[in-house]
């Protein structure tokens, strides 16, 4: 059923629901989990496993960024429930570009991730030299500039919505579809997709390493081999159908033909996207176990007060 309000003819969504109800719920458990979760995996890295190599700066820069990502969301939470934006237009452009950043920021780093454990199962002689610090501190300052490059622009894309006594804080995909366009196109492809081809690469040059290796069953390779699974399945899982989505949700908004329901239908699922996007933070939280770095052991002295039985020797650049 398509409806319309009467006096403007603009599509009207019907089921409010899941921008009122989905969205604060979701992201009020993203914030939870994310902030809990990654506050004490970057307590953990400081304390208990120093000094660092490159998996684990790139695992605290990660934990940073999807930390800095939690903090935002009580702000929308507030927003959602209120249905009315408060914060002016300079926070709004803010919080977007905050949820963007870290989306972006989370892809670069789990590729970096990616390309390091194909470096040590492919090319094990190779392991010592990239696992330097420096190392790991030269990939993710890289990693922060580029982001910030990518979504640097979208600051000036995002706007606010007066709709009579209450103000809307615009979504990226819901701002000026002839703007946006290009941009969003832009971002999927360099973004997103060129990482996923990457990250596909890798696991299957892990895969084919560890099924022609006498040493494959060795826990270190198998964690890698289990490693970069987990990354490619946030990128499947998590990152693709909102990119996809996205583009769908701009297009049916740059669309003549597009009738009212077909709009209706791709907003609602784009809705239901992006907080799908901002779980990859539960999946990045699953990757400490993962990460080779005796993060488990560390985690229960933390917490029961054992002393782990961690190297102490550094790799120094």
């Amino acid at each position: 059923m398509e409806l319309y309000d009467n006096d403007s003819g603009v599509c009207l969504s019907v089921d409010l629901s899941i921008k009122h109800y989905y969205l604060p719920a979701m992201y009020g458990i993203i914030f939870l989990v994310g902030f809990t979760g990654n506050l004490m995996a970057i307590i953990i890295y400081v304390v208990k496993l120093r000094p660092w190599k490159t998996g684990s700066i790139i695992m605290v820069n990660l934990a940073v960024s999807d930390l800095l990502y939690a903090l935002s969301l009580p702000f929308l939470v507030n927003f959602y429930i209120t249905r009315n934006w408060m914060l002016g237009e300079f926070m709004c452009r803010f919080l977007r570009f905050c949820f963007h950043f870290n989306l972006y920021g989370s892809i670069l780093f789990l590729t970096c991730l990616s390309v390091f454990r194909y470096v040590v199962v492919v090319h094990p002689l190779r392991a010592a030299q990239v696992q330097r610090a420096c190392w790991g501190v030269s990939a993710c300052l890289t990693i922060w500039a580029i982001s910030l490059l990518e979504i640097g622009p979208m600051l000036s894309m995002i706007m606010t919505k007066n709709d009579g006594n209450t103000t809307d804080c615009l979504d990226f995909a819901s701002n000026e579809p002839e703007t946006v366009w290009w941009y969003g196109w832009l971002l999927s492809v360099l973004g997103y997709l060129l990482p996923l081809v990457v990250v596909c690469w890798c696991y299957t040059q892990i895969r084919g390493a560890l099924s022609n290796s006498l040493s494959a069953s060795r826990p270190s390779r198998v964690r890698a081999y289990r490693l970069t699974v987990m990354i490619l399945a946030v990128f499947v899982m998590c990152f693709l159908p909102y990119h996809i989505l996205r583009l769908l949700r701009v297009g049916s908004l740059r669309s003549n033909v597009t009738s009212c329901l077909q709009k209706k239908i791709i907003n609602d699922a784009y809705t239901l996207s992006r907080p799908l996007a901002g779980l990859n933070t539960f999946f990045n939280l699953g990757l400490f176990t993962l990460a080779g770095d005796k993060f488990q052991q560390a985690f229960y002295s933390l917490i029961f007060r054992r002393k782990p039985t961690i190297s102490k020797v550094a790799v120094i650049c």
